[in-house]
């Protein structure tokens, strides 16, 4: 019998985007990197998919439909994979509007909706990204995640493939709040539950070497939005720590004081009570973890 998933593989169009040399090659969804459920609507999920696309189910997954004015955008056949693959690893949808949506696609850049996923624009100003010197240019940048508070939608902050990011205008344009990091370059980016300026952010020491600087796992905070990050690393292993956090892999609940969670890929997964105060193990010895969600029960 035929799945859900299988459907969602199943219904692509055809057409092509340039591969890591250039060349033309037809789109192929492999995998989903990320599952997004609407706030209003508890038949409605939202996936996004390498190559590049984003599906729609609006009866709880049994079937799905692509977005295909994703990658119908201009810029479309010109994207190409960065090394971890070209994916919509990130579905941002607005509470104040549902119609709004934000995807981050990895190596393209940010788009965004202003009609439920119907029609897209790039949301790229600002961003510099080694051989895109222009800060005008629309496609090609590496963003690796992109967070928000709900109760400041047009307030987004991106972790970049180097480069801390704000916008505070839905994407428009972007600035770097990198400040005082040691390091900006990195995967994961959380924004606490309660207080839309206090970001967390995990600095790696490059993009050639995955794993954090001096070999001290530490995550940084901001309270002011950027620019002034502080370290928190009680609890966090500070020699000999190889591991590094990937893009999913960070999470905050709903409780106050407000929780934080990540996991690496030496397999730990680590918990703060307070806020990114103090840190315990609550999961070692997995897998690399790849995803970290949390649910807050009644």
């Amino acid at each position: 019998m035929e799945t859900g998933w299988q459907r969602l593989s199943l219904r692509r169009r055809g057409g092509s985007h340039q591969d890591f040399d250039g060349t033309l090659q037809p789109w192929k969804f492999r995998r989903v990197w990320q599952l997004r459920p609407s706030d209003t609507d508890p038949d409605t999920v939202f996936a996004g998919v390498e190559d590049a696309a984003l599906f729609k189910s609006t009866d709880s997954g049994e079937t799905w439909e692509e977005l295909a004015g994703l990658r119908s955008h201009p810029s479309g056949a010109g994207w190409q994979p960065g090394a971890g693959g070209m994916c919509v690893h990130t579905i941002l949808i607005d509470p104040s509007n549902p119609q709004n949506l934000h995807v981050a696609i990895s190596a393209a850049g940010v788009f965004r909706s202003a009609d439920a996923g119907v029609t897209w624009l790039a949301a790229n100003r600002g961003l510099r990204s080694g051989g895109i010197p222009d800060e005008d240019a629309k496609v090609g940048h590496c963003v690796h995640r992109i967070a928000r508070h709900p109760a400041k939608p047009d307030t987004l902050f991106m972790q970049k493939h180097w480069d801390v990011m704000r916008s505070d205008d839905a994407g428009g344009s972007w600035r770097e709040i990198s400040g005082d990091l040691p390091t900006d370059f990195g995967f994961a980016i959380s924004v606490h539950s309660h207080e839309p300026d206090t970001v967390y952010v995990v600095p790696i020491a490059s993009d050639s070497e995955h794993y954090p600087p001096g070999a001290r796992l530490r995550v940084y905070r901001t309270r002011c939005g950027g620019e002034e990050w502080e370290p928190l690393t009680r609890g966090l292993p500070q020699s000999d720590c190889y591991v590094n956090v990937l893009r999913s892999a960070m999470a905050v609940d709903a409780m106050d004081p407000c929780g934080v969670y990540f996991g690496t890929t030496g397999g730990q997964v680590y918990a703060s009570p307070d806020g990114g105060e103090s840190w315990s193990p609550i999961v070692r010895d997995l897998p690399r973890v790849l995803s970290v969600e949390v649910q807050t029960l009644p």
